[in-house]
This record gives C-alpha cells, structure tokens and sequence, in this order.
C-alpha cells in the first residue's frame, strides 16, 4: 500500500464546532459579533497589539493598510519579488510603483542592506515579507523608514505568533498583516487580520473596515446615526470563520510547540544531507522566534528540485515548490517592465522544495519522507 501523504491538510483541535454551532445560536453570522471581538481581544492581549481587526483575508488587509497609507498613483513601495501576488496586488490597486528588492541567501527575506539604495523622493512604503515566519531584520528596516518618513506594513501572512527579539512580528511596523487561510499555522479556512500600530490609523482603520461608515461608533453609542464617511469595502469575516478562529487561538501555543517539534524532526534527520553539501536547511538567526510555518530545503539546482518533487509524488507525498518570483510572472512584467537584477531571488526560489508540514503530521511520516530523500539523493549521486 502507497505511503501517502499530502502536502497540507486542515484540523480541528478543540471547540472549533462548538463555537461554531454557538454563534448561529446567538443569532449573528455576519461580521464584528461575540466571536469576532474574542477574536480581537484576544490578539491585542497576546501580541501587545494596539488594535485589531479580522478581515476576511490577509489579502483583504494589505489591501486596507494600502488604503490607511494613502498610497497615490505614482508613489513607490519597495518590497521583494519573492513574495505572493496579494502582496503587491494590494499597492498596484492603489496605482502603485512597484520597486524589487532582493533577499536574503540565509532567511530569504528582504535584504536589508539593499533597501536604502532603492528609495526614491517618490517611496512611501517598505513591504517586509517574513518568509517562513522568520523575521525581517525590523531594527533596521524601522531606522530606513525612520530616516526617511516611510510607512512599514509587515507582510506576516506566515508569521502569527512568531518573534523578532521580543516583539510579535505584525506588530513593529506600522501596520502589520496576518493570514489564517488554511495553509497557515492557524486556521479559519480563510481569514486574516490587520493590526494598527500606529493610533493615527486606528480611526479611519475601523471605518473602511465598515464600508467606509462609521457604523462602530454608532453601536458604541458614540453618533446617533451612521453615515458614508470613507471609501471602504466589505472586509469583515462572517462570525462562523471568527467562532472556527477563536477556538484556534485558545490552543496557540498547543499548535506552535506541536509544528515546532516537526520543524526540528526534518531539521535533525536531514542534517547528516545538509552537512555533507548534499543539500541546504532553513537558516534561522538568533534574533528570530520562527513558528515553524514551513519547512523547506534548498536542492543544488532546479533540475534536482524538480526530479525529487516528481520522486515524492511517486511515494504518495506532495512537496511543492513555492512562489515564481512576481518580478518575473506576466503580471509582474506588465507593472514594472523594467526588470532589474535580484540574483539570489532568481536563484533560491528556482531551488526550493517545501515539505509536507501540518498539525497532524506524524514523526513516522517525517521519518518515511526524510528517508525517501535519503533514497533519492544515494539513488542519483548528485554531488
């Protein structure tokens, strides 16, 4: 019988059902009821955030926070291509310039010593995307930004309850944006959030979130009646995602130590591979608190990444390569003809293979895909 294994696969920990089953009982399924303020109570404890807002996906949240910053036609955000198309979806929305920045060889992050030299009279934003949920290098990046009056949103789709240092990543940027789509960490199926760190934003924050009304307020008790004031859309999650969410983040913690001791089972029994220069393993500074959101290696070229991804499929196991660089898709091409040099981005993300890696993933499946790779590396003696 084939060994199978998928790449992904979504759970149930706790009470997701029963919250679920709850908020239809309260009678509320639309957006901004009972489970949605636990929701957002919750985060802003947790993260020390200032404010918090589910959205119906991270993409919902960059594209608010492209709003909050009053991106213009013409202005230029500098962000990397190694990212997923909301990213820069979110400012080409807004008649944005989209300026690529290469990353890093070890994290694969936006490489911090490039961002200076990319700042124009025109920039108004830097978009750091933490790959992996391991952290940007923030000090830096918030002293550019600092230096030259810019706006930080952090792209931590895959970041949720991970650290730089001692701070939640999301919450050192401006704003930061989170995503609980069912590949992530965790789940709502899809879902997200935006954290407004800033308290100039947290206003106008909560009415486009409201269709551009200051719907909130009336509820508060705060206006007597509710009007248009902003352009806005409908971002709000239905209580049904906010009831399957919040039970998700009562067993945080639960999930990061479980996804944490699968991370390092890869980690421990691929090393022998890494060390003998068969292949690379993620690479997490000292300054990072990751939580394990995937777990990827690096093959020595795009030939050889290919080849294992077909292999594993034949074993029953879907690996998946991941993003093709925005600065090379179609899209990409047409928003920014101009195609500028980003070598490592060209060259790491021709030779990335993700492994599987979910909640229930098991330590004999972790140990039957490793030596499945073992197999293929003996069997094609690559060097």
């Amino acid at each position: 019988m084939k060994f199978k294994t998928p790449f992904n696969k979504p759970f149930v920990i706790s009470k997701e059902l029963d919250y679920i089953t709850q908020a239809v009982q309260n009678g509320h399924l639309s957006g901004n009821g009972i489970f949605t303020r636990k929701c957002h109570a919750w985060m802003e404890n947790k993260f020390e955030a200032n404010k918090v807002l589910l959205t119906h996906s991270c993409t919902a949240a960059l594209e608010m926070a492209a709003i909050l910053a009053d991106v213009q036609p013409g202005d230029e955000v500098i962000l990397p291509s190694y990212t997923f198309v909301s990213t820069a979806n979110a400012f080409v929305l807004r008649g944005a310039v989209l300026v690529w920045c290469d990353i890093r060889s070890d994290t694969l992050n936006i490489d911090e010593s490039k961002i200076e030299a990319l700042i124009t009279p025109r920039t108004k934003v830097i978009i750091p995307v933490h790959y992996a949920g391991v952290a940007c290098e923030m000090d830096i990046i918030m002293k550019i930004a600092a230096q030259y009056n810019l706006l930080v949103i952090e792209d931590a789709a895959q970041a949720v309850n991970a650290k730089y240092n001692n701070s939640y990543l999301g919450t050192i940027g401006h704003m930061g944006c989170y995503s609980f789509h069912e590949t992530k960490n965790l789940i709502s199926g899809e879902g997200g959030a935006i954290l407004i760190n800033d308290d100039k934003f947290v206003e106008r924050a909560e009415i486009i979130w409201e269709k551009g009304t200051d719907r909130s307020k009336y509820f508060r008790g705060e206006v007597d009646k509710y009007s248009w004031m902003d352009i806005g859309s409908s971002f709000l999650p239905s209580e049904l995602v906010a009831a399957f969410l919040y039970a998700q983040l009562e067993e945080a913690d639960k999930i990061n130590d479980k996804r944490l001791s699968i991370w390092n089972a890869y980690y421990v029994k691929l090393k022998p591979l890494a060390d003998a220069g068969k292949l690379r393993l993620p690479i997490v500074p000292d300054y990072c608190g990751h939580n394990a959101h995937m777990f990827y290696i690096l093959l020595p070229n795009v030939d050889q990444r290919d080849d294992l991804i077909k292999f594993l499929e034949k074993q029953g196991i879907t690996s998946v390569f991941h993003y093709i660089p925005l600065h090379t898709a179609p899209m990409g091409r047409q928003v920014q003809p101009v195609v500028p040099e980003l070598p490592v981005t060209d060259n790491l993300s021709s030779r990335l293979l993700r492994l599987p890696m979910f909640y229930e993933l098991n330590q004999i499946q972790v140990s039957k895909i490793c030596n499945f790779i073992y197999e293929f590396v003996e069997h094609n003696r690559y060097s």
